[in-house]
C-alpha cells in the first residue's frame, strides 16, 4: 500500500509571506488547520484501512511531527504536539495489527517559525518524514525484511524569501528522499522503494525520478516503487506541479503500472481533497499516488482506500487529501 497522510494544512502561505507579520500571520492560519484535520480521527479512519487490507508493506509520505516551544525563542522546539507516525502505530496496535517502521528519512525542510496565540508567540516545528512500514506478526520463513535504505536526492528545490531570513541565511532547502527494503515473501525477495517526489519544480521532479533508476531501483531483483509521485497519469487533471514526465519516466525503464493492469477502465483519481477535508463530496481529479512494479511479478488486483464518503470521520474529515492505493501482487 502506498498512503500519503496529509500533514494537515496547505504550507503554500507560509512560503508566500513577505514580512514577519505576514509569515506569523500565515503559521498562526496553517497551524490552526492542522489542529482543525486533528490527526487523532483520521487516524482512526487511515488505520481501519490498512487492518482491513493487512498489506505487507506500507510507503508511508508525509508522516510528520510537529512540535513546539513556549515562549517563541532561541532553541529548536521540541514539545511535541502531533507525531503522525506514533499516533497510527498506535491505532494500528489497538486494532491488533503490528508494522514497525524499518526505514524512515527526514525530508523536506526542519522548519520553525512563530505563530501568534492569546499567551503570546509560540514557536511550531515542522519536520517531516517518509517511511517504509512492515509487519511484524509473520514468521520469518513466510515474510521478511533486510538490507533497508534511506537517502535524500541530490536534486532539490531553493527558498529564499526576506520573511524566512534569506538573506543573509541561506535558502531552505525543501529536500525529499527515498526509503527501501529488500522484503522476501516464502523465499521471493523483492527490492521495495516508497518515496514523495517534488511537486514545485517539474525539471528537480524529473531529476529524482532519475536517481530513483540510478539508484534504490538499480537492482536484478525484482522491485516495487510505492509512492506519491506527483506526475498525473496520462496528463489526466494534471495542475502545474504534477504536469511531468515522472511518471512515463518510470514506465519507460520497464515498470509496470499495477492500477492499469488491474483497473483498465477505472481512472482511479488520488488527488486531492480541500485542504480543511470537509468538501462534501469528493475533489479527487488525478491519480499521481502508485504502486509500480518491474521484473518476476505479476499484479492480481488493486484499489483504492480512502476516496468514497463512507471513509470520512465521524465529524466528516476526509481521512487524507489523497486517496491511498493498495495492490496485491504476486512474485514468480
Amino acid at each position: 500500500m502506498t498512503r500519503n497522510l496529509y500533514l494537515g494544512a496547505d504550507l503554500a502561505p507560509v512560503l508566500a509571506a513577505t514580512s514577519p507579520q505576514a509569515l506569523v500571520a500565515a503559521v498562526t492560519a496553517v497551524y490552526a488547520n492542522v489542529q482543525e484535520t486533528d490527526f487523532h480521527e483520521r487516524a482512526e479512519a487511515l488505520a481501519d484501512e490498512i487492518a482491513e487490507t493487512d498489506p505487507h508493506l506500507v510507503g508511508v509520505q508525509e508522516a510528520v511531527l510537529w512540535r513546539s516551544q513556549t515562549p517563541a525563542g532561541p532553541g529548536s522546539a521540541t514539545h511535541v504536539e502531533y507525531d503522525f507516525l506514533q499516533i497510527l502505530l498506535d491505532e494500528l496496535s489497538a486494532r491488533g495489527k503490528h508494522y514497525a517502521a524499518v526505514a524512515s528519512i527526514t525530508v523536506g525542510s526542519d522548519f520553525e517559525a512563530p505563530r501568534s496565540t492569546p499567551a503570546g508567540l509560540q514557536d511550531i516545528r515542522l519536520t517531516d518524514r517518509d517511511v517504509l512500514l512492515a509487519r511484524t506478526d509473520l514468521p520469518a520463513r513466510e515474510f521478511s525484511v533486510a538490507n533497508a535504505q534511506s537517502a535524500r536526492f541530490q536534486n532539490s528545490v531553493s527558498i529564499c524569501r526576506p520573511a524566512l531570513g534569506c538573506p543573509p541565511n541561506p535558502p531552505i532547502q525543501l529536500r525529499r528522499g527515498w526509503v527501501a527494503a529488500d522484503a522476501t515473501v516464502h523465499g521471493r525477495t523483492t527490492r521495495v522503494v516508497s518515496t514523495h517526489l517534488e511537486p514545485l519544480a517539474p525539471a528537480v521532479q524529473e531529476a529524482q525520478a532519475g536517481e530513483l533508476l540510478a539508484g534504490p531501483l538499480k537492482t536484478m531483483l525484482p522491485a516495487v516503487l510505492l509512492g506519491d509521485l506527483n506526475s498525473a497519469a496520462g496528463g489526466v487533471g494534471a495542475t502545474p506541479g504534477t504536469n511531468t514526465r515522472s511518471y512515463a519516466q518510470l514506465l519507460a525503464a520497464g515498470f509496470t503500472d499495477a492500477w492499469t493492469v488491474t483497473r483498465p477502465r477505472n481512472l482511479g483519481f488520488t488527488c486531492c481533497q480541500d485542504a480543511d477535508l470537509r468538501n462534501p463530496t469528493s475533489e479527487l481529479s488525478q491519480r499521481i499516488d502508485y504502486v509500480l512494479y518491474r521484473g518476476k511479478i505479476k499484479a492480481l488486483a488493486s484499489h483504492r482506500v480512502g476516496e468514497a464518503r463512507a471513509d470520512r470521520t465521524p465529524s466528516g474529515l476526509w481521512p487524507s487529501d489523497h486517496a491511498g492505493v493498495s495492490s496485491v501482487l504476486q512474485l514468480h
